[in-house]
């Protein structure tokens, strides 16, 4: 498990959700490129309305001829393994912005027992 305190780096990243790679979403390859990497962590959002640079709005609203929601990849991990990601988002990123963000990371663990889910929790209890 990778050990991340402190000072770190946050990556974001900001798609369409109807962005591809290789006929596969795009925030979806970002994310196993990401695990591939062995960065610390990954998280997708979708947005509910957002615009960009071609300020066109796009919502979920009802009646609202845009589907391809706003999506954003966020990314976290030291600075030196950010950084040595970022040639693949240049890679895959040719519509969108890309983002960074100095932080502090707090606390950053995982579950116990992920490795073997019948394994009971720090809590005693088993994960469903």
């Amino acid at each position: 498990m990778t050990r991340l305190t402190g000072h770190a780096l946050r990556v974001t990243v900001f798609v369409g959700e109807h962005d591809t790679w290789h006929h596969k979403p795009l925030y979806s390859e970002i994310v196993h490129r990401a695990h591939a990497a062995g960065l610390a962590g990954a998280s997708v959002f979708r947005g509910v309305e957002g615009f960009g640079a071609s300020s066109r709005i796009h919502t979920s609203r009802l009646l609202s001829l845009s589907e391809d929601l706003p999506v954003a990849i966020v990314v976290v991990d030291t600075e030196e393994r950010v950084r040595a990601f970022l040639p693949q988002l240049d890679e895959l990123v040719t519509e969108g912005l890309v983002i960074l963000d100095d932080c502090e990371v707090i606390r950053y663990a995982g579950r116990d027992g992920v490795d073997n889910p019948d394994e009971p929790d720090s809590k005693g209890k088993s994960s469903l």
